[in-house]
């Protein structure tokens, strides 16, 4: 696929049609990701591919609490666990999970059947390997995710260039202690997300995006946007 074409066509996929990807497919999608940037080339990254079915649903078990958190802060009107909110809008939205999760497991969606999904890579990466220069400050940090993110960025474009579709989900980081002891990780390696991949039922075929011009300004934060 030509690379401007994937670079606008490589949406989340989140529904699947069941069918398995063989751990070559995973393989290959892998030896063409390791190619991605990261600080000081130091490739951080650890990957743990996830089959055994009751790995599977604990690790279903452990995303589902985070999400229904989420959809608990959204329908509040928040924007789920920005760094700069109201908390104590945040802290009443979560007095409201326990209605949300059961009208979201009576729906059932992605979230419920995570377990099923074909490919599971919970991506990993090891903090002695990341040049975090924000480190030390006061608040929320995340540089360090400049040397893990785009090794998962390029895992779902070449998913794409094969056919498969997927989605990074974050939501594990909720439970990650928990997830760390699932998979055997020591303390030195944090959670980075997780990558569902396989087969999309349907693929969008017009992303949604901001225009450039809301977002880029010269010179400075409030100055002109920039146009063609």
């Amino acid at each position: 696929m030509e690379l401007r074409a994937a670079l606008r066509t490589t949406g989340a996929v989140r529904e699947f049609d069941g069918s398995p990807v063989d751990r070559a497919t995973v393989y290959e999608l892998l030896e063409t990701a390791r190619f991605a940037p990261s600080g000081g080339n130091r490739q951080g990254w650890r990957v743990v591919l996830v089959e055994e079915a009751a790995k599977k649903r604990a690790l279903r078990d452990l995303y589902l609490p985070g999400w229904y958190e989420y959809l608990a802060c959204a329908r509040a009107g928040l924007v789920p666990f920005a760094p700069v909110t109201d908390r104590e809008a945040e802290a009443a939205a979560m007095g409201t999970v326990p209605a949300i999760e059961a009208a979201a497991r009576e729906s059932a969606g992605f979230a419920e059947h995570l377990d099923e999904v074909p490919v599971l890579l919970v991506l990993l990466v090891d903090l002695r390997e990341v040049a975090a220069i924000d480190r030390d400050e006061e608040g929320y940090t995340f540089v360090g995710g400049a040397s893990v993110y785009p090794f998962a960025w390029s895992i779902l474009l070449a998913a794409h260039d094969v056919g498969l579709g997927g989605v990074l989900t974050t939501m594990v980081r909720r439970r990650h202690r928990e997830v760390r002891a699932l998979l055997g990780a020591d303390e030195h390696l944090a959670v980075a997300g997780v990558l569902a991949l396989g087969r999309p039922v349907a693929r969008a075929t017009k992303l949604r995006r901001q225009a450039v011009e809301s977002f880029t300004t010269l010179d400075t934060v409030g100055g002109t946007p920039l146009t063609r």
